[in-house]
């Protein structure tokens, strides 16, 4: 692939990380399109330095709220940031369970099964619809939320089930806030993104030897740039409760891609 064509993959990975609409399925149908004929391994990388991408303009937008946590931490007293970042652990607990225990067949589930990805689609639809919907509150995320937006979170490893539109809905369901809402979700992700991206590595799973620099720069750029507006507008989008519009798109898409399984069955 060129550098226009993995600038491409590294806006949809930046828009779609933050926007509710399922990341890892636009990336895999934007290679699709783009003919990516890479060796597995190798758009694995790709797939990897456009998650940390995106994951760096998260830091970026909310490098305020991340230095008060470290801060409040390394102040080593029971305090509001510690019991931040106790909820932002709890959070992890189920997604870092299914990641490691049920990775390969989680994998299996990425082969291309798009009546899967139709009716995960449909629940993103339903998730977000009903969100939108919810009162407004000032009520903050709680450890058992931090829980329950964790196994959300797990679940939304499965294909055609956004992560942030899984996490938002799920805490504004749980009477949460919606801007603390949308904050926790962006955060929770980060120590996941980088766990795993540690762990790729460590593991031998990825490598840059013989990795194009130009090429892959110019991703990581395209993807940290797009998801620094992505993020902003996103956490705006969930203020003003315009999750609706993304519920009508998820469900569209959702009832497109089982349609065209079942007449191309």
């Amino acid at each position: 692939m060129d550098v226009w064509e993995v600038s491409v993959l590294g806006i949809i990975q930046g828009l779609t990380e933050f926007l509710p609409v399922s990341s890892s399925g636009h990336l895999e149908l934007g290679k699709a399109i783009l003919g990516d004929d890479s060796l597995p391994k190798e758009s694995l990388l790709l797939t990897v330095i456009l998650h940390f991408a995106t994951a760096l303009s998260t830091v970026v937008i909310f490098r305020k709220d991340i230095l008060e946590i470290l801060r409040g931490l390394f102040s080593f007293r029971w305090n509001a940031e510690t019991k931040f970042s106790l909820k932002i652990i709890i959070s992890m607990i189920p997604a870092a369970f299914v990641g490691y225990y049920f990775e390969s067949e989680m994998e299996l589930l990425f082969g291309g099964n798009l009546l899967l990805v139709g009716f995960m689609l449909i629940v993103t639809a339903l998730l977000l619809w009903l969100s939108d919907r919810a009162k407004a509150t000032q009520k903050r995320v709680s450890y058992s939320n931090s829980f329950v937006i964790g196994v959300a979170q797990a679940i939304a490893i499965m294909p055609g089930i956004s992560r942030s539109g899984a996490t938002i809905a799920t805490s504004v369901l749980l009477g949460n806030d919606k801007a603390k809402a949308a904050r926790f979700s962006f955060l929770m992700v980060v120590p996941l993104i980088l766990g795993k991206i540690a762990k790729d590595i460590t593991g031998g799973e990825i490598t840059l030897e013989n990795a194009d620099i130009l090429i892959y720069g110019a991703g990581f750029l395209a993807a940290f740039v797009s998801g620094l507006f992505a993020c902003t507008w996103m956490i705006s989008i969930v203020k003003r409760s315009k999750l609706r519009y993304f519920s009508i798109y998820c469900f569209v898409v959702g009832v497109s891609a089982i349609i065209f399984t079942q007449v191309n069955g």
